[in-house]
């Protein structure tokens, strides 16, 4: 058999969506509102363990000029379900999606305020 009669094999991807916590804080042009003392991001990543997943992120976070400070880590979704989260059809949609973009996704942002 020559390579091209060969069938392909499609590739098993052992990346998994890992659900982040992330809590930046405040830079020169970070883009969060004016008196925003840092934010809250709700990130979907992927990675083949979640410390891989945590680096992708503050690397992807420190590229768009913002300023991680604490990663808190969820797991997968099995991980999730197995705890018993509720997870909607759209989280569900944007893990898969950073898994099948071998991505980091903001789901959420919530900016913080001193009162």
């Amino acid at each position: 058999m020559t390579d091209q009669s060969k069938p392909k094999r499609k590739e098993i991807s052992r990346q998994k969506a890992f659900t982040l916590l992330v809590q930046v804080g405040r830079k020169s042009g970070d883009g969060l509102p004016k008196g925003a003392t840092g934010a809250a991001l709700m990130v979907y990543a992927s990675g083949v363990d979640e410390a891989e997943a945590v680096r992708e992120t503050v690397a992807v976070l420190k590229q768009a000029g913002l300023a991680p400070l604490d990663v808190t880590g969820y797991g997968t979704l099995a991980e999730r379900e197995k705890e018993g989260h509720d997870i909607s059809e759209d989280e569900r949609a944007l893990m898969q999606r950073s898994v099948d973009e071998n991505a980091v996704i903001i789901a959420q942002m919530t900016p913080f305020f001193e009162d």
